[in-house]
């Protein structure tokens, strides 16, 4: 009994007529290479044809391509025009036109009805010879299908962030609130600050002072235009909002500058929740015209009284930590150092 393994696409009939002839005429080496690449395409999930360009008709397909096209007979042999409708043979040509004028490899799409279904496949072409066109296909239907699905998604999500955020700003609307994040505004904020500060300092306790800044410089930001700025400030916002107690507060205190004060928090419990918020940012979806900005945050983490005793130090102290988050390229908490007194 023969138990010698054989050859790898030595199952593989070889391609017959002129391009068999053609890869006959090959050396050895190079006939057996071009034998077996030809036995690895199918299982790779693509499909292989070769056309004359003096007949136009094909002189190899993969047998996948037979039944692509319901050809008992097999595609050996066909034309396009027996294979496909009109206007499909037309985008064809074209395309095999301009790969055998430039003599280089091209990639197009094509969408194709087969069996009263509507396919469309992405097709690499490249010359063999001055005989012969080959050309590779690989479908994409399911692949574009998804890609629909997913676009009506995040159109979806788009008409329902635009509609709540509407709501929002009408029941918002003279509560000194900024009409676009829906958060508190500068004054608020000062105003909690102090309160923090006297709270803390007369009961002994501490607070956490987070500064927070959309990453991308401002040019970059900007560059987005306007109408995107405002719904990734509408999605900072919504994040803020729902990942902030009754008793905290979060305001907008810049153009891309936010503020949360995390009443009765340490510095150490003030870290995990911001890092849990990046985390949740970087999972937010914000659309614009059903594509997603994508929403990443740079984060400074200070606390009363360990970081600083004084209104003015907390806030330079957030503020070099947030700076610094966004130096190391965003996307992070940084927390800010704590000064240690020298003895004498």
């Amino acid at each position: 009994m023969d138990t010698s393994a054989s050859a790898p696409g030595a199952n593989t009939p070889p391609p017959i007529g002129p391009f068999g002839q053609w890869l006959t005429g090959l050396a050895v080496p190079e006939q057996e290479a071009a034998q077996r690449l030809l036995s690895l395409i199918e299982p790779q999930g693509s499909l292989v044809a070769v056309k004359s360009l003096a007949t136009g008709r094909y002189v190899y397909a993969s047998p996948g391509l037979d039944a692509l096209f319901d050809r008992e007979a097999g595609v050996v042999g066909s034309t396009d025009n027996e294979l496909m409708r009109a206007d499909e043979v037309v985008a064809m040509r074209r395309v095999e036109q301009t790969v055998m004028a430039q003599r280089t490899t091209v990639l197009s799409e094509h969408k194709l009805e087969l069996g009263g279904r509507r396919r469309e496949f992405s097709v690499t072409r490249a010359p063999v010879g001055s005989e012969f066109l080959m050309s590779l296909w690989v479908e994409r239907t399911e692949e574009r299908h998804r890609e629909s699905h997913l676009q009506r998604a995040l159109q979806q999500i788009e008409q329902q962030q635009k509609a709540l955020e509407q709501l929002r700003r009408e029941i918002q609307l003279g509560s000194g609130r900024d009409d676009v994040s829906g958060l508190y505004l500068r004054a608020q904020f000062d105003d909690q600050l102090l309160r923090e500060i006297d709270l803390s300092t007369r009961e002994h306790r501490e607070f956490a002072l987070v500064m927070i800044a959309l990453d991308g410089s401002p040019a970059k930001l900007e560059a987005l235009g306007a109408e995107a700025q405002q719904r990734m400030l509408e999605g900072v916002g919504r994040m803020l909002r729902a990942n902030t107690r009754a008793m905290d507060a979060a305001c907008r205190v810049g153009e891309q500058r936010f503020a949360v004060l995390l009443s009765g928090v340490g510095l150490a419990t003030a870290h995990a929740r911001m890092e849990q918020l990046r985390r949740q940012c970087m999972a937010q979806i914000v659309v614009l015209n059903g594509q997603d900005l994508g929403l990443s945050l740079s984060l400074g983490v200070a606390s009363f009284p360990h970081t600083a005793s004084k209104q003015e130090d907390l806030l330079t102290a957030s503020e070099a930590a947030v700076q610094e988050a966004q130096r190391r390229g965003g996307n992070q908490v940084v927390l800010a150092s704590i000064p240690f007194a020298v003895l004498p």
